[in-house]
């Protein structure tokens, strides 16, 4: 099984599932402590998320629309014109990002060119060109079986709901639930990206 170490161990397994969250540059204060009794990585990840949802400081760029459907273009543009991974869910949240992909390609790489691209092209938007957009380091999860696969695409989908931003999590239009769009009735990611 290959892995891949920053901060943080990255294990990735060709052709297993990946469950994938990255965030914004400064979305959480870095005087920001967990509970101080040990936490398995589930929880951890839970903690984070809840922590993100509730932010009322730090950047929500990915609240604007066209952020937001740039990373979702982008997000199915690598899985259907690149083929860097099979597309199982994802959310857009406003200042994170949910996936859970069956990577083609080595974790390093899948991180890479989505994060890359769509920090290139979010800071060209925002007029912040040559600033970090994304935190560094990214979580991720090599889901097990494919009970656990279907638990972490409820709770991705789930995630604007839990957050207070849809009523149901087929009205949030930036997430593999939405009912408007579907992969096969999403833009050509070519003609806008």
């Amino acid at each position: 099984m290959p892995s891949h170490w920053r901060h943080l161990p990255h294990l990735y397994e060709a052709g297993k599932p990946v469950f994938i969250t990255w965030r914004l540059r400064e979305s959480l204060p870095p005087n920001r402590a967990f509970p101080s009794e040990a936490l398995s990585s589930g929880q951890a990840s839970a903690v984070l998320d809840r922590l993100l949802d509730e932010a009322r400081t730090g950047p929500f760029y990915l609240r604007q629309p066209a952020i937001a459907d740039m990373i979702v273009e982008a997000i199915h543009y690598n899985a259907n014109v690149l083929g860097h991974y099979i597309l199982n869910a994802f959310v857009v949240m406003p200042n994170h990002v949910h996936l859970l992909a069956t990577p083609a390609v080595s974790l390093p790489k899948l991180t890479k060119s989505l994060k890359g691209i769509t920090a290139k092209r979010a800071n060209a938007m925002l007029g912040l060109t040559g600033n970090s957009f994304w935190q560094e380091e990214s979580y991720d999860h090599l889901v097990r079986d494919s009970g656990e696969c279907e638990k972490i695409r409820r709770y991705i989908e789930a995630n604007p709901v839990r957050a207070g931003l849809a009523k149901q999590a087929s009205d949030y239009r930036w997430s593999s639930a939405y009912v408007g769009r579907t992969p096969a009735s999403a833009p050509d990611p070519l003609v806008r990206l």
